[in-house]
């Protein structure tokens, strides 16, 4: 434990970008639960095609945050964190982005295989991608099934350790991307 507080904050472009990312994301795993089951009843066409337009979007947005965490690294972790810990926030934070970057893809091909239309947002719609080919969107679907999962174990880790950071080692960690 440390009573170490980190000073350093994130900029404005970086929380907001983050953010609004973590909206998304929390909004999209259980939506795509919701209609995976069928539990939209009425609702259940106008959630995927919501689920398919916040897809979209979040396409441009991890790709714009991650060339700009690129450009400008992220703030260190307070040195008295042990390296398997830091290699272990690393790791999520890569897996994250790899995730976000691969899942609305692999949703498109397999909406693109399957037929089904994706209009972001009742403003346009996106071109297929793949040839028609049901038995092969069926798989992908499992597979985007589990990233799902993946991207929901890695959010709940990566939450977890904020948290950790605020309510056990009060260093400052989580602030940093809230309050700035």
């Amino acid at each position: 434990m440390t009573d170490h507080k980190t000073s350093a904050a994130y900029s404005a472009t970086a929380r907001a970008l983050h953010w609004i990312t973590a909206a998304l994301v929390l909004i999209m795993l259980p939506l795509g639960v919701v209609i995976t089951n069928e539990w939209g009843g009425a609702l259940q066409d106008p959630l995927y095609d919501l689920h398919r337009s916040i897809g979209t979007a979040i396409i441009p947005l991890v790709i714009l945050r991650l060339g700009y965490r690129l450009m400008h690294p992220p703030l260190p972790l307070p040195e008295d964190i042990p390296p398997v810990q830091q290699l272990a926030a690393r790791a999520t934070h890569w897996g994250l982005y790899a995730l976000l970057i691969v899942q609305p893809f692999v949703g498109w091909v397999a909406t693109s295989a399957y037929r089904a239309p994706i209009m972001v947002f009742g403003l346009f719609e996106l071109p297929p991608i793949w040839p028609q080919d049901r038995p092969l969107s069926e798989r992908l679907f499992v597979v985007h099934a589990l990233i799902g999962a993946a991207i929901a174990g890695l959010a709940a880790v990566h939450i977890g350790a904020a948290l950790y950071h605020h309510f056990v080692r009060k260093d400052g960690v989580l602030m940093r991307m809230i309050t700035g």
